[in-house]
């Protein structure tokens, strides 16, 4: 999106850390930590940065995050870089409320079903989707969880952390997931994480969520044209990491032509986020990427 249309819709009110909407019934507390990571598990910053002050800029799409400003205080981390790229900001604000609205539909029908988050990095999405019975498992790399653990212990009984490496099959196995036809579905999030992964390590993790996921399941995860492969170097945020672009999409139906069982139920562009004006580039675009330069997906299982 052009950078004159993110800059005319800013708003810049005094920096302070923007309140909660609301009191959530797992509490955390935040212990003091810095750390080291390599590149791919380093780009948690990003998000983390976006939800703790990217309300200042983006006031309607706040999402409000009771944690992240104080995780970022607590680190100690410099991410002016991060919050100069206002398109990013933007994006992340937007992606969250779109993971928000589909967990809250999923678990208002399965309120006792279990949420997972693949690649959680420093996000706590139990704050916004915890509803009072639901269970919630964050996972993520070795590295990233030794980090976590001490910053965001879970809250309450029913959340659990797990060390998690996509790129290993059997991870479903290895996380406890549910196998069973008959078992409650589950909803899984992966944002942020399968771009970074080779073509042949993203087609395995979404076949083996087919192959094993309860019917009813879903997995929202965030996509890119695959004409953004090998272009992190030209992404504001992600350049500085070192970390490099190396899946993306050449139309949206592919995802589900993976497994026999996924099913495309849901396709977002972050187009959305800019109003007409984006939605009307998208539409322009669209012939030319084929996808999404970035937006969402939510994968369903079927019988």
């Amino acid at each position: 999106m052009p950078q004159s249309l993110a800059r005319r819709r800013v708003v810049r009110p005094p920096r302070s850390a923007a309140p909660a909407e609301g009191a959530t019934r797992c509490t955390v507390s935040l212990p003091l930590q810095r750390a080291q990571l390599p590149p791919v598990p380093s780009t948690l910053l990003i998000p983390l940065a976006a939800r703790a002050h990217g309300g200042r800029y983006f006031p309607w799409l706040d999402c409000h995050d009771a944690v992240a400003p104080a995780l970022l205080a607590q680190m100690d981390a410099d991410v002016s870089g991060t919050l100069d790229d206002l398109h990013t900001v933007l994006h992340v604000l937007w992606r969250t409320r779109a993971i928000q609205e589909a967990g809250r539909a999923f678990f208002a029908t399965h309120p006792q079903a279990l949420g997972v988050n693949l690649g959680c990095g420093l996000t706590h999405y139990f704050q916004w989707l915890d509803g009072g019975a639901n269970q919630w498992l964050d996972a993520d790399l070795p590295e990233v969880m030794a980090l976590r653990r001490p910053l965001l212990p879970p809250p309450c009984p029913r959340t659990r952390h797990a060390d998690l490496d996509l790129s290993q099959p059997g991870w479903w196995q290895r996380l406890g997931l549910p196998t069973q036809r008959s078992a409650t579905p589950v909803l899984l999030v992966c944002e942020g994480v399968l771009m970074y992964l080779p073509p042949a390590q993203v087609h395995a993790v979404l076949a083996e969520f087919a192959q094993h996921a309860p019917p009813g399941s879903r997995m929202v995860l965030d996509v890119m044209t695959r004409r953004a492969v090998g272009c992190a170097a030209r992404h504001a945020s992600v350049r500085a990491t070192g970390a490099e672009f190396r899946w993306g999409v050449g139309r949206m139906a592919e995802l589900e032509a993976m497994h026999p069982r996924l099913q495309l139920l849901r396709e977002q562009s972050v187009a959305e986020g800019y109003g007409w004006p984006g939605i009307a580039m998208d539409l322009l675009w669209r012939p030319w990427l084929g996808a999404p330069l970035y937006g969402l997906a939510t994968l369903g299982i079927g019988e």
